[in-house]
């Protein structure tokens, strides 16, 4: 259910004079460059800003109440008034795509927030502190990890009760323990860096040596997972509203909408095409451009750190 980013974070120099170091924005233009020379990457990206924008837009393009039901029009293939067809109930497909599209990235958005604010500052402060409180967070965090994330997540879910709301704080949880494996690591490959040391002689704060110093060397491979993540929420809630534990009627999403298809699969089994078309194409878009990122991020760091053994 996770895939974890294999992007490997290489110690940053410390920032002078409270910007950017020049390096590193240098470093982030040769990655935007590759990143853009990369066709698939943006072809998925192009396909998540269509799907982004359809949901930011969806009041003007919905033709129709994506909960209006037309129960003489039901089943019914595409026409001019429903472009791809009717429900089960006689509810218009394009318009609870776009609905659902809504939902899909409203999930996003909140089980990425909970997975980051759960699993970001606790690696850093883990992996910089170290001792009982590495300890004891690495415990928790290998504990979760060696249960199967589906099964975590109907747990939590059977817990807290069923709803988006919920199902997104199950799966930022089971989301959670890849990111801080990650941000761990980065804390720890720092630690015992020269410039860390120089900095607590001066009298540096932890949490200033965290947020300029520890937290870029983070942000590539960070940036990567997330991206992937992305992708695993889009199937985790289609799979737990299909179940009936996420997002409950009559409100739309491509969850719902193949429960919907898979009832009438042998009255209109063409129902079930546009939805599972949008969550496949959805995932895979996520990973191409996580792909992407990713290539594009292991490139800046060869190079720099080509440059700075020749130098």
């Amino acid at each position: 259910m996770t895939q974890d980013a294999t992007a490997t974070a290489t110690p940053t120099p410390p920032a002078s004079g409270g910007g950017v170091p020049l390096r590193r924005r240098r470093g982030n233009g040769r990655a935007l460059r590759q990143l853009r020379r990369n066709r698939a990457a943006m072809a998925a990206l192009g396909f998540l800003v269509l799907v982004v924008a359809a949901a930011v837009l969806a009041p003007v393009l919905m033709p129709t109440d994506p909960a209006a039901q037309d129960l003489i029009n039901q089943l019914q293939g595409p026409s001019a008034q429903h472009l791809l067809g009717t429900d089960t109930f006689g509810r218009d497909v394009l318009s609870r795509l776009i609905s659902g599209a809504q939902v899909t990235l409203l999930a996003v958005v909140q089980a990425l927030v909970i997975s980051t604010v759960l699993g970001i500052p606790l690696g850093l402060v883990a992996g910089f502190a170290g001792g009982p409180v590495d300890a004891v967070l690495s415990r928790i965090s290998d504990a979760l990890l060696s249960l199967p994330p589906l099964i975590l997540a109907l747990a939590i879910v059977g817990i807290i009760g069923p709803g988006l709301g919920n199902v997104m704080m199950a799966i930022g949880i089971v989301l959670a323990p890849p990111l801080f494996r990650l941000a761990r690591g980065a804390a720890q490959s720092v630690t015992s860096e020269t410039y860390i040391e120089a900095c607590r002689a001066i009298g540096c704060s932890p949490w200033r040596l965290l947020w300029r110093h520890v937290l870029p060397n983070a942000s590539s491979p960070l940036l990567v997972q997330l991206t992937f993540s992305a992708g695993v929420i889009v199937i985790a809630e289609a799979s737990l509203s299909f179940l009936g534990l996420g997002v409950q009627p009559p409100e739309a999403s491509w969850g719902t909408m193949l429960r919907d298809a898979f009832d009438a699969i042998y009255d209109s089994p063409s129902f079930m095409v546009a939805p599972a078309l949008m969550i496949v194409l959805t995932i895979l878009a996520f990973a191409v451009l996580g792909d992407g990122l990713r290539d594009a991020l292991e490139g800046r760091g060869v190079k720099a750190r080509r440059k700075r053994g020749g130098s």
